[in-house]
């Protein structure tokens, strides 16, 4: 009977390596411990006590292992040569860690291995065939020194494989050595393994190897290479790694998608995963069903998990993934409108959009004194409150939440130059607005107000100064947002088009072809007093060509006369 052998790397949750440990003792297969040289003496001695009853537990050799070192390969060394030596009937020997918990009856596995006893597992591909690795350094971590910690000295680390570019510093492969590359729990036959480990070359690759960067991920996957007589590139352990390469963690909650991998063995787990322990290790027959592995079977769910990491969902902010500015993944979460000067030409535009379109329609969200909420809300969904403090501390969060509390919904507001302008940029880099203005509507309310004259001249020269700059906001090339644009002139001569156009854009169900208007605002006399603001030294020039005598339909217009060119 092939005998399978586990080499376990432990230095962290002692309790729970024991405890796995005599879970592969129980089924017939020796164990071989190595404990990290930075754990305690106590915790160490306490450790070897609890396992002292059990003949198939043997520690070996204690070596420091940290990230990216040699001290992890040297560890693997240092236990595999005592399980050889130890347990001659061993015929496949398992890396494993501490942390790595098996899925399915011991049973299966070294059926599964019985079954093909020439075959080495182990993933192991060369750098050009595969772009998995994560850092910048494929090939160089070849061709480079490493002698500082990557984790504890990052700045030296840094600093020193510059120097190396910088002066052409490379590093000769030894001969014979192909490099390659791949997860470092790995199961590999007696051959195998003792043709590596007994090499006459060994001290010249073990030299080489401690100078590459993460050796433990290369130095089997290479020699493997070399006297394997059939490699199957791949891993039996499951293991997830995010888009910065750390490992994935599985919890309690992981217990099904565990058990839909079929694979033998996963790790990282939580070492308080009381669920998964129990379940695992006391209730093998029934946790999995005899299977090939597949853990491509989950693949999808750690592909959906690091696009809602790095990408997030459209218009969600949250305080774990706050984007950098232009790396955000849609700014809001749903259409919604923005409507600049037709609530100051129209007196009833709000519940007339309201009605014609279906849609909530609010006020001036930006107002100076509130935000004016529709049906004159003071809060809003998502508890957002009309206070200006509140909102003008961070507008863009202001209409982000309001998009995101209120999809499935579409939202309309009302805005303009009197408003607060910071949010400008906002609305034209985001996809999912919908922008109509009517330039220099500003000057209605003024034309309908009490105010001095003088006092009306210097507002509107202010309003225009701010619509003049919005506008060039809106008509830049990092603008996303649809975006239209008439005169007050151009607007007023014909207005049911590009309100007929406005509604269709918005595309709610209610959306029809128009048969009336709202009410427009009385302008009897705008046009001399707009008149009387150019002769006060102040031209609106983003009010349009607007007749003087207010009238636009019933004017003649001359046609010019025909000519012959001859």
């Amino acid at each position: 009977m092939n005998r399978l052998g586990i080499v376990m790397l432990a230095h962290t949750a002692l309790h729970r390596a024991a405890q796995v440990a005599r879970h592969w003792t129980a089924s017939g297969c020796p164990v071989v411990i190595h404990v990290d040289r930075k754990v305690p003496a106590q915790d160490y001695s306490d450790f070897v006590a609890a396992c002292t009853d059990d003949p198939l537990i043997r520690f070996s050799e204690r070596h420091i292992c940290e990230w990216g070192g040699w001290g992890i390969v040297a560890a693997s060394q240092s236990a595999a040569e005592l399980m050889l030596e130890a347990f001659p009937d061993v015929h496949h020997v398992f890396l494993s860690s501490g942390a790595c918990l098996p899925l399915r009856p011991i049973d299966e596995l070294i059926a599964y291995i019985a079954d093909r006893p020439r075959v080495d597992f182990i993933e192991s591909a060369t750098t050009a065939d595969v772009g998995w690795t994560i850092g910048g350094l494929d090939q160089e971590r070849f061709t480079l020194r490493f002698p500082f910690s990557w984790r504890r000295n990052r700045t030296l680390f840094d600093a020193y494989v510059k120097f190396q570019r910088t002066v052409g510093m490379r590093r000769k492969i030894p001969d014979g050595l192909m490099p390659h590359m791949g997860s470092q729990w790995w199961c590999l036959t007696r051959q195998t393994l003792s043709a590596i480990l007994q090499d006459p070359k060994r001290q010249i690759y073990d030299r080489y190897f401690r100078q590459v960067w993460i050796p433990d991920e290369s130095y089997f996957q290479t020699l493997t290479r070399l006297y394997s007589t059939h490699i199957e590139s791949r891993s039996l352990t499951l293991s997830k790694f995010d888009y910065q390469g750390r490992p994935h963690i599985f919890y309690d909650d992981h217990l099904q998608l565990l058990r839909r991998s079929d694979c033998f063995v996963a790790r990282k787990i939580w070492p308080r995963a009381d669920r998964l322990y129990q379940a695992f290790l006391t209730d093998q027959n029934s946790a999995m069903r005899p299977t090939e592995p597949n853990p491509g079977k989950i693949d999808r769910v750690f592909s959906k998990a690091v696009e809602r990491r790095t990408r997030g969902r459209d218009g969600l902010y949250m305080q774990s993934r706050f984007p950098r500015h232009g790396s955000e993944n849609g700014l809001t979460s749903f259409p919604y409108s923005v409507f600049q000067g037709f609530a100051e030409l129209f007196d009833d535009f709000v519940p007339w959009l309201s009605e014609a379109t279906g849609t909530r329609v609010h006020g001036h969200l930006f107002a100076p004194e509130r935000a004016q909420f529709a049906d004159e809300d003071t809060i809003t969904n998502g508890a957002l409150s009309d206070c200006p403090v509140l909102r003008d501390y961070n507008p863009t969060a202001f209409v982000s939440n309001l998009i995101w509390n209120t999809r499935g919904e579409r939202q309309c507001f009302q805005f303009g130059p009197a408003d607060t302008q910071k949010i400008n940029w906002f609305l034209a880099r985001d996809k999912n607005a919908q922008i109509s203005v009517i330039t220099g509507a500003w000057a209605i309310p003024l034309f309908l107000s009490n105010m001095n004259f003088a006092d009306i001249r210097c507002e509107a020269a202010r309003l225009q100064q701010i619509e003049t700059k919005q506008l060039e906001v809106l008509n830049s090339v990092w603008t996303k947002a649809r975006v239209r644009t008439w005169s007050l002139a151009e607007f007023v001569e014909s207005p049911m088009e590009p309100l007929q156009t406005v509604i269709e854009e918005i595309g709610t169900k209610r959306a029809s072809h128009l048969t009336e208007t709202p009410v427009m605002v009385d302008l009897s006399g705008f046009g001399k007093f707009l008149q009387n603001l150019k002769n006060q030294g102040m031209h609106p020039y983003l009010v349009g060509d607007f007749p003087t005598d207010d009238v636009f339909g019933s004017r003649v217009r001359p046609f010019k006369k025909p000519y012959l060119v001859q």
